[in-house]
């Protein structure tokens, strides 16, 4: 792992601040570490990439099938395991297809020369989750997926399993997204109490803060339409850059929730379904769902889990947009019932607010959203 002396000095952030306040940091600080090299790419990066609070991450044009999902552990290279575990190695440069069941190993596009107060974390994009591809972003010589340690100077790759739909890929398809944070921006739950009284952060939620404000599962009983989709097994493939492209009919199939059982999950299915909750976001903050919580059952609620400074958020007030959620239960059967608490949000500090918020600023797919499917389809 290659440690290149920092491009800034200790004790300073990308704008030569000497005392940097702890937060997560907006898309004009992202450009500032673009600019001092502390965020490196192959190609310039392309319009739309930068979001209020993170950068997407682009494949390369070659991606390695291997074996078994792996961490490279301290002291080794991701490419160094490659050399051990990969099956076989393809161009995707045009697109290439990715089966599911398969792990999948790609260089991305983008690098990280990290100085020592600044830290990375990586989350599948919405529309990635959404598909139900498990991707995570791994890195030499750190142990743990997802997480880029203060310091870090090296190459990334995306691991990559579709679980329900193949998929199509190519040079420059983004799955993941990065987020810079500078020390603990994290709200604790006192801090979290009063920033809900004054911003209505999360509907209904006044009272249930602990570890994160809690959301439940939206699952009325009144025969009025859907509450949620289970994905189709043995489907076509899915193009992830192909906005519109497929027939829902064709990949999913609607469900609807019993007044007495709720909504059984099958083991090892895949379903969309909503929050309760109305969610707010207010410029100030980031947050993030957490992607699971083995308290309330063994299932999995939520694989793309950032969420954007200005998500449900207006001028006039946070008028708040329901999460989905990217459910899947592991094992056993396991019923869920209207206004089960599912999971837990938590809020971040901006180091400044992003001068471009979701939603307002950008084309955003997913702004008031309610009971909605990736982008893909039709």
């Amino acid at each position: 792992m290659s440690q290149a002396p920092n491009s800034i000095a200790p004790g300073a952030n990308a704008r030569g601040d000497c005392a940097a306040p702890a937060g997560i940091l907006p898309v004009q600080a992202i450009r500032e570490l673009i600019a001092a090299g502390v965020l490196k790419s192959n190609e310039p990066l392309e319009p739309g990439q930068l979001q209020p609070a993170s950068v997407d991450l682009r494949l390369g044009p070659r991606a390695y099938r291997v074996r078994a999902s792996f961490l490279p552990g301290p002291g080794a290279s991701v490419a160094e395991r490659l050399d051990d575990l990969k099956l076989h190695a393809f161009d995707i440069a045009d697109g290439a297809v990715l089966e599911t069941g398969c792990v999948y190993v790609v260089p991305l596009l983008e690098s990280l020369a990290l100085p020592q107060e600044i830290a990375a974390s990586a989350n599948p994009k919405s529309s990635t989750g959404r598909l139900d591809v498990f991707t995570r972003v791994i890195a030499d010589g750190v142990p743990a997926f997802d997480l880029i340690p203060a310091g870090y100077h090296g190459p990334l790759y995306a691991e990559i399993c579709p679980q329900t739909f193949p998929i199509v890929v190519r040079r420059g398809s983004k799955l993941s997204q990065l987020r810079f944070r500078q020390g603990d921006p994290r709200e604790t739950d006192d801090e979290l109490r009063e920033l809900q009284a004054r911003e209505s952060l999360v509907s209904g939620a006044s009272t249930d803060i602990h570890d994160g404000i809690a959301l439940s599962v939206d699952l009325p009983s009144d025969g009025e339409g859907p509450v949620g989709y289970r994905a189709k097994r043995h489907t076509g493939v899915v193009d992830i850059d192909a906005a519109g492209a497929c027939a829902i009919p064709d990949y999913w199939e609607p469900v609807t929730a019993d007044a007495k059982r709720g909504l059984i999950l099958d083991p090892d299915q895949f379903y969309i379904l909503a929050s309760k909750e109305a969610v707010h976001i207010p410029p100030t903050h980031a947050a993030e769902m957490m992607p699971f919580n083995p308290l309330v059952g063994e299932f999995r609620v939520h694989y793309a889990g950032f969420m954007d400074p200005g998500f449900g958020h207006s001028a006039a007030g946070g008028a708040g947009s329901r999460v989905v959620l990217e459910v899947r239960s592991h094992a056993v059967p396991f019923i869920l019932e209207d206004g089960q608490i599912v999971g837990r949000l938590v809020y971040e500090r901006m180091t400044e607010a992003p001068e471009s918020l979701y939603g307002r600023d950008l084309g955003s797919h997913y702004q008031a959203q309610g009971l909605k499917l990736s982008k893909h389809f039709r």
